[in-house]
Formats: structure tokens, C-alpha cells, sequence
């Protein structure tokens, strides 16, 4: 599976499981309003991700 993945891939899936594991610490820590912003690029990168693809699969 991952062996047709980039290493821009790998680095936006890494950044995004990052981001989702800190905003969970910082959920259980109290920092509601820190977890839910830091939650919110989870989907931000993922999309940024799949842009790069297709612009990449475009040429």
C-alpha cells in the first residue's frame, strides 16, 4: 500500500496524524478551544495533499 506513496505524501500524512494526536493531548489536557483549532487543520492538510496530487497527475 505504501509503497506508491512520495515522500511529499508521506510527509502530509505524517503532518496530519501529528496534528490529530496534539489536538488530542490537548483535549484531554483542558485546552478545548487549542484542540479544536489544531483538529481543524487535520482536514486542511489532507486537502492540501490530494490538490498536490492531482495537480501532480495533471502533467
Amino acid at each position: 500500500m505504501f509503497k506508491n506513496f512520495t515522500a511529499s505524501d508521506l510527509l502530509m500524512l505524517t503532518a496530519a496524524f501529528l496534528s490529530l494526536i496534539f489536538s488530542e493531548l490537548l483535549w484531554f489536557n483542558g485546552e478545548k478551544e487549542s484542540a479544536i483549532f489544531i483538529g481543524l487543520w487535520v482536514p486542511s492538510i489532507l486537502g492540501f495533499a490530494i490538490l498536490l496530487k492531482l495537480i501532480k497527475n495533471q502533467k
